[in-house]
C-alpha cells in the first residue's frame, strides 16, 4: 500500500514540475523577458527550464518541458508572425530540437559525473575563466560604445553587473558544489547547443536559401551565414544558461545532492 502511494506521489510530483517549468518556458517565449542582452547580441533563456527539469528530475521531465517549449514556439510563430516565422511552422524546426534538449542535457550530465575530481576542477575553472574573459571584454567594449553615445547607460550597467554575477556564481559553484559543478555546467552547455544547433541545423536543411534571402543575405552563402548566426547567438546563450542554471541549482543544493 505504501509503495503504491509513494509511486503515485512520485509521478504527481514530476508532473507538477513539468507543469511549472513548462509554464515558465511559455511565459518566457511569449514575452520579451525571454531575451537578455549580452555583449552585441541578445541571448534567449527560453530553453533553461528544460535543462533544469532534465538535470533535476531526469530525461522524461526534461523532454516534456521541451515539448511544451516547442509547442509554444510554434504557437508564437503562428499568432505573432514575422518574415521568417514560416520556418517554425515545421515541427522538426520548432519542436524536435526542444524535446532533444532534455535528453542531451541529462545524459551529458550523467556522463561527465564519471570524470575524476582533479580533471573536473581544472576544466571547471577553465570554463569560468573563459566566461569571465568574454564578459569582461564585452564590458570594456561597451564602455567605448557608451563613450561614443552608441549605447545606453542601462545596457552598460547591466554588462558590468553580469561580470560581477559571474565572479560570484563561479566562486560559489566551486565552493559549494566543488567538482560536481562541472557535470552541471557541461550538461547545460550541451543542452543549450542542442537548441541552437538543432534549430539552425533544421532551418539550414529545409529552408537554408530562403531563410538567408529573407534575412537580406546572399542565398549562395546560406551555410556560412547560418553558421555565423549560430556562433553569434550560441556563445551568449551558453554563458547566460550556465550562470542561471548554476544559480538555480545552488539554490536547490539539497535536492541536487
Amino acid at each position: 500500500m505504501s509503495n503504491v502511494y509513494a509511486k503515485s506521489s512520485f509521478n504527481v510530483r514530476k508532473m507538477a514540475i513539468v507543469g511549472v517549468l513548462g509554464a515558465i518556458s511559455a511565459v518566457l517565449g511569449m514575452t520579451p523577458i525571454g531575451f537578455i542582452p549580452v555583449g552585441p547580441t541578445s541571448a534567449t533563456i527560453m530553453h533553461i527550464p528544460v535543462i533544469i527539469g532534465a538535470i533535476v528530475e531526469g530525461p522524461v521531465v526534461g523532454m516534456l518541458v521541451g515539448l511544451i517549449f516547442g509547442i509554444f514556439s510554434l504557437i508564437r510563430a503562428i499568432t505573432t508572425p514575422t518574415i521568417i516565422s514560416p520556418v517554425f511552422y515545421n515541427p522538426l524546426v520548432s519542436i524536435l530540437p526542444r524535446v532533444l534538449i532534455g535528453l542531451v542535457s541529462y545524459y551529458t550530465f550523467v556522463a561527465v559525473k564519471k570524470m575524476n575530481k582533479k580533471t573536473s576542477i581544472i576544466i571547471l575553472i577553465s570554463i569560468w575563466l573563459s566566461v569571465l574573459a568574454y564578459l569582461s571584454f564585452s564590458f570594456a567594449k561597451n564602455i567605448g560604445l557608451y563613450s561614443s553615445g552608441s549605447m545606453s547607460i542601462t545596457k552598460l550597467v547591466f554588462s558590468g553587473i553580469l561580470v560581477l554575477i559571474t565572479i560570484i556564481i563561479g566562486w560559489l559553484s566551486y565552493k559549494k558544489l566543488n567538482h560536481n559543478a562541472l557535470d552541471l555546467i557541461v550538461g547545460t552547455i550541451a543542452g543549450t547547443l542542442t537548441n541552437t544547433v538543432g534549430v539552425l541545423g533544421m532551418i539550414y536543411v529545409f529552408y537554408g536559401r530562403w531563410y538567408v534571402e529573407m534575412m537580406g543575405g546572399d542565398p549562395d552563402l546560406a551555410g556560412k551565414i547560418i553558421l555565423g548566426v549560430g556562433i553569434a547567438n550560441g556563445i551568449p546563450e551558453v554563458i547566460i544558461a550556465v550562470i542561471i542554471v548554476t544559480s538555480v541549482i545552488l539554490g536547490m543544493k539539497k535536492q541536487f545532492r
